[in-house]
């Protein structure tokens, strides 16, 4: 088991130092370190208070526990100490590489349908059965080697793939066009997460619903959630089944698991507008409240790359049969969602994870609020990495990932124990780790006799008795 990994037995010493400057109306939306002159320490919040001012600033906030019950601390490093960690060459770039694992990919995809078209037919396997078993073996291969195009098209958009912006849109353009990806439209959601992770009214996916949203979806008062029985498992895996198919084509079309603040949109173009179907919210409207209108052009073209993709689909299918099309794209492309957004959920929901209130937030402590996990051979080859370097991606984004793993222990010296991963089990953990922050990750809350700025600082909370139970707030009485 990696030092670092989270038990709810054994409590996480992080190191006790000061913050960055926490972010306030005005910093607040303020996008990254490459768009921003580096904030200093604050000289105002408590948790700028060096050890000399002999202050117990838990004494002050009160003492915050994430839900394995260790007690957590606020990073104080800063964005120049990371990158200055990173050796210089870990920042290179090369095009005839990024071209050479796309080859590398595309052609494993090409070599496998070769193979299952050619060899695995009645002529060769007259078992029906058999046959079966091989093609949904074959959904299952080509949705990997689809999710690694998916990955370098995702470096594409983070420009880590090449030095040049035109070679890496293009590329990215076409392969997540091919998956029916909305390159432009997501690219841009995608930079807003990026310069707003853990931030609850500004981050752009898997944003947690607080105590009081949680109760309302369940029609409870909020005082009433500590009280509530244990979710079944079964409810627990409807969720998980309907997430794990539909979440990535739902968040597409409906921003579902995104901040919900548009109205504050500069432009004026989130004026009721909301998450959901048909809330106007999605990735596909040009007009759409998560772009400005210097965006209008990128998101149609875009669109038009979808247009492409879904007319050749329509070709194959109208030759082939909707039966071929289902084998040969459809079941690999519901794989590719599959891996996609259990990736995602798992590097930005875990119990040793906080979120941040607007007023608590800096961009260094949001990036600090991932985790990375393992996938062994999978992960690491046919993913390109992006399951075991989450938390340097979040840092420099325009590391490529063959440089990552390096990078990665360079940085761990500058974070310490604020460094957060899960690899126990390999593989399988990694599995396994999607139920078990399901059920232990259901909405988040301060931890209790917190106040100031520690309050603005969220960790989950379940009903299900694991880890530090949600807060027993008390009935409130009418006034009169």
């Amino acid at each position: 088991m990696s030092s670092s990994v989270m038990n709810r037995r054994v409590a996480l010493q992080r190191v006790d130092t000061t913050d960055s400057a926490p972010s306030t109306a005005s910093n607040s939306m303020a996008a990254s370190p490459n768009d921003t002159p580096r904030q200093s320490p604050s000289s105002t919040s408590l948790s700028s208070l060096g050890s000399t001012d002999d202050i117990d600033l838990q004494k002050v906030n009160g003492k915050m526990l994430d839900t394995y019950g260790n007690e957590f601390k606020l990073p104080d490093f800063t964005i120049k100490e990371i990158r200055d960690a990173i050796p210089a060459h870990c920042y290179q770039r090369s095009a005839v590489r990024g071209l050479a694992y796309v080859a590398r990919d595309v052609a494993s995809l090409a070599t496998v349908f070769y193979l299952f078209h050619n060899f695995v037919t009645p002529e060769n396997i007259p078992s029906t059965s058999i046959r079966g078993a091989l093609w949904a073996l074959y959904t299952v291969v080509q949705g990997l080697f689809a999710t690694g195009v998916w990955v370098l098209a995702h470096e594409c958009g983070h420009q880590s793939f090449s030095p040049s912006k035109t070679l890496n849109d293009t590329v990215g353009w076409v392969c997540h066009s091919a998956l029916l990806v909305p390159y432009f439209s997501w690219k841009i959601s995608h930079g807003k997460h990026h310069k707003a992770t853990g931030h609850l009214e500004r981050d752009m996916v898997f944003v947690p619903k607080t105590r009081e949203q949680y109760a309302s979806k369940f029609g409870y008062y909020v005082h009433e959630v500590s009280e509530l029985a244990e979710e079944t498992p079964i409810v627990t895996a409807a969720t998980l089944i309907g997430q794990q198919l539909g979440g990535w084509l739902y968040y597409l079309t409906s921003n579902i698991t995104g901040h919900n603040k548009h109205e504050r949109q500069p432009e004026g173009r989130g004026k009721g507008k909301q998450n959901g179907m048909f809330g106007g919210v999605n990735h596909f409207n040009p007009s759409s409240p998560l772009y400005e209108a210097k965006d209008e052009k990128l998101i149609l073209l875009s669109d038009i790359g979808l247009a492409i993709t879904l007319s050749v689909l329509f070709t194959i299918g109208a030759k082939y049969g909707i039966a071929n099309l289902t084998v040969w794209y459809i079941l690999p492309y519901l794989w590719v969602n599959h891996w996609l957004v259990a990736i995602t959920f798992l590097q930005h929901t875990d119990p040793s994870l906080p979120h941040y209130e607007p007023q608590a937030w800096t961009y260094t402590r949001g990036a600090a609020a991932t985790i990375d996990r393992e996938f062994g051979f999978i992960g690491r080859h046919l993913l390109h990495g992006i399951i075991e370097t989450h938390v340097l991606h979040h840092y420099v984004s325009t590391i490529p990932f063959y440089n990552a793993d390096e990078a990665s222990e360079a940085i761990k010296k500058v974070m310490g124990e604020h460094y957060r991963s899960d690899v126990e089990g390999g593989s399988i953990g990694f599995l396994k780790s999607i139920w078990k922050s399901a059920r232990w990750c259901q909405w988040i809350e301060p931890s209790e006799g917190t106040v100031g700025e520690a309050k603005g600082v969220l960790f989950y909370r379940n009903r299900n008795g694991h880890g530090v139970p949600p807060q027993k707030l008390t009935v409130p009485t009418a006034q009169s």
